[in-house]
């Protein structure tokens, strides 16, 4: 199953969640609206939201609060990509200016503190306290996930469980309450709740490991961003602690004095060198396909149904994509 066919598969479900997004970003503060819109409409894919939907029907689940999950879903992401690129001083995402760049680090902040109290405003509505609890406690998460990234930046003695402990909060709690809260939504028992918690997780660390790699070997017109920003950045992401790892000495020490100094995109080209002879890329590529391969083994206690094979194949997908 193709990318295109799944998303024919959620498409009335994936129209009804625009629908709602736009309707509810609406606001009396105009600025508000001219962001809002700005960084919604930015041609996103729409990932999270989608699991939520596509979660939800593979367990039978006939309602429409699932359209109004997936919705608080985007808002939270969206908040949190807002509030990113003002900490990350970003330039680009996907492939335009970021909000920070149009409108201010000031106006980019208050419109992600707004996007993450209209969340919680709908999670209200939604009547479900559990689902409330599962949300709030994802987006606490999330929040301590940014912050010991901000602790790791030029940190070159991060270790590769400290990093991986790091994307679970910051990446893969989302993509898990999107799953999670959707099996809590159709009523489901306790091991088809715990099944689409694990895959939700594992996809999400599977979908940034990914981004990982995708950061030392794409291209901006691909990627929608710079190549080497998280070198600019000084985050140690996965290649670069596998290539401290294996490396030589003085390939290490080439790689800690990039992390460490504010100009290490001068040693790019060198690094992106060392990436390529320690086979760091390969191995995080591993990873993320063996986190992937455990996603679709949490789906085993599911029925069998297309929303079911969707689910798999945007496993699969995770690891194979080009943006």
């Amino acid at each position: 199953m193709d990318q295109q066919v799944i998303r024919t598969l959620a498409d009335d479900d994936m129209q009804a969640v625009n629908q709602l997004i736009y309707q509810r970003l609406q606001s009396d503060v105009a600025l508000v609206n001219q962001l809002a819109y700005y960084i919604i409409s930015g041609g996103g894919k729409r990932i999270r939201p989608l699991l939520a939907v596509l979660s939800a029907r593979a367990v039978g689940y006939e309602g429409k609060a699932h359209t109004h999950l997936a919705t608080i879903i985007e808002f939270i992401h969206t908040a949190t990509l807002l509030h990113d690129d003002v900490v990350d001083e970003s330039e680009m995402r996907r492939g335009r200016d970021t909000a920070n760049q149009l409108f201010g680090n000031a106006a980019s902040v208050l419109v992600g503190d707004f996007l993450h109290t209209r969340a919680f405003q709908m999670m209200v509505e939604l009547g479900n306290m559990r689902v409330m609890q599962l949300l709030s406690d994802a987006t606490n998460l999330i929040a301590e996930g940014e912050v010991m990234q901000l602790m790791n930046c030029n940190d070159p003695t991060t270790t590769e469980d400290n990093y991986l402990q790091v994307i679970y909060c910051k990446t893969a709690k989302l993509f898990e309450a999107a799953t999670h809260c959707a099996a809590v939504l159709a009523g489901q028992p306790v091991h088809v709740e715990e099944a689409l918690r694990d895959y939700g997780k594992y996809l999400g660390t599977a979908f940034q490991l990914i981004d990982d790699v995708m950061d030392y070997s794409s291209n901006s017109e691909t990627m929608g961003k710079n190549i080497g920003d998280d070198l600019s950045e000084g985050k140690p992401t996965l290649p670069l602690i596998h290539a401290i790892a294996k490396g030589s000495a003085e390939q290490k020490k080439r790689i800690e004095q990039a992390i460490t100094e504010r100009n290490g995109m001068e040693y790019l080209n060198e690094i992106l060198d060392i990436l390529q002879q320690t086979n760091a890329l390969g191995y995080t590529v591993a990873r993320a396909e063996q986190e992937a391969q455990k996603a679709i083994d949490a789906l085993a206690v599911l029925p069998e149904s297309t929303y079911k094979s969707a689910l798999k194949a945007l496993a699969s997908l995770a690891v194979h994509r080009q943006a």
